[in-house]
């Protein structure tokens, strides 16, 4: 694989209970491309993520994010990445915004841009009256909007989304669109699932697609167009 790469997984397996979920998956990423992870319920998509990110551990294999690798630079390798779990993780003691100062310190984002984008996101996602409010009194689409928010404020090569458009209404789910394709402009690698296979064809240049833990197929979005089509036959 090319060093250049942004994302490099190779031969990833993941077991549980002796039963592997992942087996041998290997693939790579390149700057500024959006990546769909596709496959029917239980494939290994969510799995492959989390391996990822770290919170479920690999029997074998490598994962690298800029060069660094998973298993020997863990505290560098982490801030290569943002991430959209498909289930807000907010924590209840802290307010909307005191969940964006989180991220502003996790990743030292400077004051100046950290403004800017919290007045921009909040705005465009409509939480500008939500900030002093904790997750318990939001709905699940507002808390989505905020998990989505405090991924979007740091810069990073790699961002990776769990059925981005999950609890999201029509509107913030086109804003969302907008967002991605902005990063993608400027050379952001964005690897994202969904279910949403009108998603996969207008948002995404590439595809991989797991089958029982396995990647079955992988490549340009217009040869998965070509399979999506064969599949609906």
């Amino acid at each position: 694989m090319d060093f250049q790469s942004v994302l490099q997984v190779n031969n990833c397996t993941v077991k549980i209970n002796d039963t592997s979920i992942l087996k041998d998956v290997t693939f790579e990423m390149i700057p500024g491309r959006i990546t769909a992870l596709v496959g029917h319920n239980g494939a290994g998509k969510s799995t492959l993520m989390k391996a990822i990110i770290g919170s479920i551990e690999k029997s074998e294999g490598t994962i690298l994010i800029n060069g660094m690798n998973q298993d020997e630079t863990f505290a560098d390798y982490k801030y290569q990445f943002s991430y959209i779990p498909e289930e807000p993780l907010l924590l209840n003691e802290l307010t909307v915004f005191q969940h964006f100062q989180l991220y502003q310190k996790s990743y030292d984002i400077p004051d100046a841009i950290f403004a800017e984008r919290v007045n921009k996101y909040t705005e465009l996602f409509e939480l500008m009256d939500r900030l002093d409010e904790y997750p318990e009194s939001l709905s699940k689409g507002m808390r989505q909007k905020a998990q989505t928010i405090c991924a979007l404020l740091p810069d990073v090569p790699l961002l990776l989304i769990d059925e981005p458009f999950m609890g999201l209404d029509v509107y913030a789910g086109a804003d969302l669109e907008k967002l991605l394709c902005e990063r993608r402009e400027q050379g952001t690698s964005i690897l994202l699932t969904t279910h949403q296979l009108d998603k996969v064809h207008d948002l995404a240049n590439d595809f991989v697609m797991l089958t029982d833990g396995c990647i079955s197929s992988l490549g340009k979005i217009e040869h998965f167009e070509k399979l999506d089509r064969r599949d609906s036959k």
